[in-house]
């Protein structure tokens, strides 16, 4: 990773990139995002190239709270008479 991590900071020089040598605890990569949230990805027992994908996805990100739907599918305009379903019940 050291030899990634370099070119990953050229690349990006919007981002705040530190690294810190905490001694009996995994690595981890750190999100910190405009609109006050955080994200943390362990990086334990991953490859170079595995670390720099999960810096990129964190890179990539918005920083939003995932929101779980309340239901499985969403439209503009739901059906009077119920959701549609592949079991026949006769």
């Amino acid at each position: 990773m050291e030899s990634q991590l370099p070119a990953f900071k050229e690349k990006n020089p919007q981002l705040e990139v530190i690294t810190d040598l905490n001694r009996g605890h995994h690595p981890f990569l750190k999100g910190l995002y405009k609109n006050k949230n955080e994200r943390v990805v362990c990086v334990k027992n991953l490859t170079p190239e595995d670390v720099h994908q999960c810096a990129t996805r964190l890179r990539n990100a918005l920083g939003r709270k995932v929101v779980k739907l309340k239901t499985r599918h969403v439209t503009k305009h739901p059906s009077v008479q119920g959701t549609w379903t592949t079991d026949l019940q006769m």
